[in-house]
């Protein structure tokens, strides 16, 4: 059967993966090569070309049969960006490779992968490029996969070269992974941003950008979260102290949403390489609890392609419903998990909590615009993790906004994401102290019937607000501290926001 006939009943079939003809280099191709033995030095070669049509499998795999001394693989691509008509998308197509071991999923073969952001890599054992690992290129099949994103109605051609270098291998050095212990302040309230890229995926900044960066906000902790690859778990050597404290992650990037992997195990790699019709989700979310990490739907309403969260939340431990810069993708992320309060409520299971990272990639966005600010026992990768899934947080815009919010009655205080036990008709009192905001900002306290109190706060930027309720009249109470609203009446921009907390009948 034609190669191409074989493309066209596997995206008939709804194949997710389409595997090519196999790359070979012989020995004798190579310079240097010691005849009917294993290359000496020198390098050799291959390009091929192809084309794929408008809905080509998610991913096509190029086998690469690389013999034994090898010291090094590169490789290169490039594919057509025809015009499109407006309104349709254009050509995407994204590259990364797997070794001698498999492209199994969740298999131990993952070399490296670099979206859309770069045209070319290289690995070696001493080093490889940003988003890829190093180690030995061992002799067997590898697979240089790529993604086609988006396929324009021409279909995509591409082209890949593959150069194989001959050689003596070097030695891999061993990583050197943060530490999961800061100094701290022991119980206290810690600020962090736990949505970040560098030069390890489509990032611009470098680790040590983003660490001086995060410095500059006023951040206890960082979690790193590349693009489906855990190669920068080790590239923040020397960026971390008793100032910072930096965790491992991952954006996990499928096709029908991302997923922060915040605070898993040095070198844990999450596999992105399915759909929610798939039903393989629930098996990566158990992977990265299991890698001590917590899971987290980045941006679930994001309008860019594949960024929509389609997989449900029955597996989340938080959502990420303020990411940048505010936005109406923002707005209606937490209308959606206020929603999903209300539901828990009324006895609809677990409430899940809500944070806010920065998601930076480059100037001139902020590193820490927006920030999670949690309750947590000391600056460690546990404890900080454990504050973040018992929802005792809040969002600000910058560390200049503070704020203490808690609920009191009967003898009795609860804090964010705790719970107040009081009689149904039993009064209670809703308290907010905020600062560092803007004067152009308003305080709304939000319960399951929705925003029921609101004032403006002093041009200040500071002030104590106070309100009563009852556990009948608000199953929990949340707070708001927003920006003016704009001249057609849409919602202001978040300066700061919290977790709730719940009112229990007693």
């Amino acid at each position: 059967m034609r190669r191409r006939d074989v493309l066209r009943l596997s995206v008939i079939a709804g194949a997710g993966v389409l595997t090519l003809d196999p790359v070979t280099f012989a020995n004798a191709d190579a310079p240097g090569a010691v005849p009917g033995g294993a290359p000496g030095s020198g390098e050799a070669t291959r390009t091929v070309t192809g084309h794929l049509p408008t809905g080509a499998a998610d991913y096509v795999y190029l086998p690469v049969q690389v013999p034994r001394g090898v010291r090094e693989i590169a490789v290169s691509y490039s594919y057509d960006r025809p015009s499109v008509p407006s309104g349709t998308a254009g050509n995407a197509c994204d590259i990364g490779v797997f070794d001698e071991r498999g492209t199994e999923l969740g298999g131990s073969g993952f070399r490296g992968w670099s979206g859309g952001a770069r045209t070319e890599f290289a690995i070696s054992a001493e080093q490889a490029t940003p988003g890829y690992l190093a180690g030995p290129v061992n002799a067997g099949t590898w697979h240089v996969v790529l993604g086609p994103y988006t396929v324009a109605p021409q279909g995509v051609n591409y082209s890949v070269t593959v150069t194989l270098r001959y050689g003596t291998a070097g030695t891999t050095p061993r990583p050197v992974y943060p530490p999961a212990r800061a100094k701290g302040r022991g119980r206290a309230w810690y600020r962090g941003d736990c949505h970040l890229h560098t030069v390890h995926s489509d990032g611009k900044r470098t680790p040590a950008e983003v660490a001086a960066a995060a410095r500059a906000a006023g951040l206890d902790f960082i979690t790193t979260t590349e693009h489906n690859t855990s190669s920068a778990h080790g590239a923040f050597g020397g960026l971390w102290g008793d100032d910072l404290l930096i965790l491992p992650g991952e954006e996990v990037t499928t096709r029908n949403g991302h997923v922060l992997a915040i605070g898993v195990d040095p070198g844990t790699f999450i596999d992105w390489r399915y759909r929610a019709r798939d039903e393989e989700w629930e098996k990566y979310a158990r992977r990265i609890r299991r890698a001590g990490g917590i899971v987290v739907p980045a941006h679930p309403h994001g309008t860019s392609i594949a960024s929509f969260w389609k997989y449900g939340y029955d597996e989340a431990d938080a959502v990420e419903v303020w990411n940048s810069t505010y936005s109406p993708d923002d707005e209606m992320s937490i209308g959606d998990w206020d929603n999903r309060l209300g539901e828990a409520a009324r006895g609809g299971g677990e409430w899940l909590p809500a944070m806010g990272n920065s998601d930076a990639h480059r100037e001139p966005q902020v590193v820490g615009l927006p920030q999670t600010v949690v309750l947590a026992d000391d600056l460690t990768r546990p404890a900080i993790l454990a504050g973040l899934r018992a929802g005792r947080s809040w969002i600000a815009e910058s560390s200049h906004v503070e704020l203490d919010f808690t609920v009191s009655g009967g003898g009795r205080r609860a804090g964010i994401g705790e719970r107040l036990r009081a009689r149904a008709d039993a009064p209670v009192t809703v308290r907010l102290e905020v600062s560092g905001v803007g004067p152009d900002c308003t305080v709304r306290f939000v319960t399951d019937e929705g925003p029921l109190f609101s004032t403006a706060v002093p041009g200040s930027g500071t002030g104590t607000f106070e309100w009563r309720t009852t556990p009948s009249y608000a199953a929990y109470v949340r707070a708001e501290v927003r920006h003016a609203a704009a001249a057609d009446g849409t919602p202001g921009a978040m300066a700061a926001m919290t977790n709730p907390v719940w009112l229990d009948v007693r």
